[in-house]
């Protein structure tokens, strides 16, 4: 299923909006390029949080973020939560829906944590099948978040890319590819994160994100990073992220600091720092092309 009329976040940096930030987006002390909210934050029939909503959708594009559909988990897809997930896409018009490659729900349990998949066949051909469901249920095309992980499956037999690559070719989904997951994943693993952008498939990427990881250690003594999202982005992910830009030119960049959030001021310093990064690259990657030219 493809949508040929979708609209899609500008090419700057957004941010991640939080209650307290609502006067200072409204009176435009502070302008970044799109605001993304979690889709679950607004699945009540009204209140404060739709009325400002309501007001920043006419002043910024707006990025809904799921985190409760599960796309990974064996179960069929709640049609409860897709029926709220319509309505808010419905009411709102977002620029962008986007879901983690996870599961978090088992029956009627749900849990807080996205937990991982294995790569495999069976799960590939699960995780289309439910993105084809989203899709068309929706009828918009949704961006699928590669995971942040801690652990791996035995029965896993692609690589992470092969898997997220695979799945954007069957379905036509985008991808938003979080380069700081893609730290925290690597690190653990004992991976390249450099090779894992380099194969990545960007032509898919319709949204980026950034945030802050915690380390730590594992029981062995090595390093262990947590995706955390309380603190500045690292600066091994500035470097993975300008080299992301230079490859693949500008793209919609989010700032994600969800816990121990600071003042909007200081958020948007962060949001300032990608900005300059994102239009250094793609000025360098423009520069190139046309110097090869």
């Amino acid at each position: 299923m493809r949508f040929s009329s979708v609209p899609r976040l500008p090419a700057g940096v957004g941010i991640g909006f939080k209650p307290d930030f609502f006067d200072g987006l409204v009176d435009g002390t502070h302008r970044p390029a799109f605001l993304e909210v979690h889709a679950e934050n607004y699945m009540g029939a009204g209140g404060l949080p739709h009325f400002q909503l309501g007001r920043l959708r006419e002043l910024y594009p707006i990025s809904l973020h799921g985190v409760g559909l599960s796309i990974g988990g064996e179960r069929p897809l709640d049609r409860e939560h897709l029926n709220r997930l319509r309505l808010l896409i419905d009411r709102y018009e977002p620029a962008s829906f986007s879901e983690h490659l996870a599961w978090s729900s088992h029956d009627v349990a749900y849990f807080n944590d996205l937990l991982p998949v294995a790569y495999n066949r069976d799960t590939l051909d699960r995780v289309c099948d439910h993105i084809d469901l989203v899709q068309e249920y929706l009828r918009c095309r949704m961006l699928l978040e590669n995971p942040s992980t801690y652990v791996e499956f035995s029965s896993s037999t692609m690589d992470e890319v092969d898997f997220l690559a695979a799945i954007a070719r069957r379905t036509g989904c985008g991808l938003l590819l979080d380069v700081n997951n893609v730290q925290v994943s690597c690190v653990n693993h004992r991976r390249d994160p450099f090779a894992y952008l380099d194969a990545f498939p960007v032509e898919a990427v319709g949204e980026i994100h950034l945030g802050g990881h915690a380390e730590d250690q594992d029981d062995l003594g090595d390093r262990l990073l947590i995706d955390s999202h309380d603190r500045p982005v690292d600066a091994d992910v500035w470097v993975l992220y300008a080299r992301l830009v230079r490859r693949m030119g500008p793209c919609a960049t989010l700032i994600e600091w969800d816990n121990d959030v600071p003042p909007l001021a200081e958020l948007m310093s962060e949001a300032r720092r990608a900005g300059e990064i994102l239009h250094a690259e793609a000025l360098e990657k423009r520069q190139n092309t046309g110097h090869r030219a």
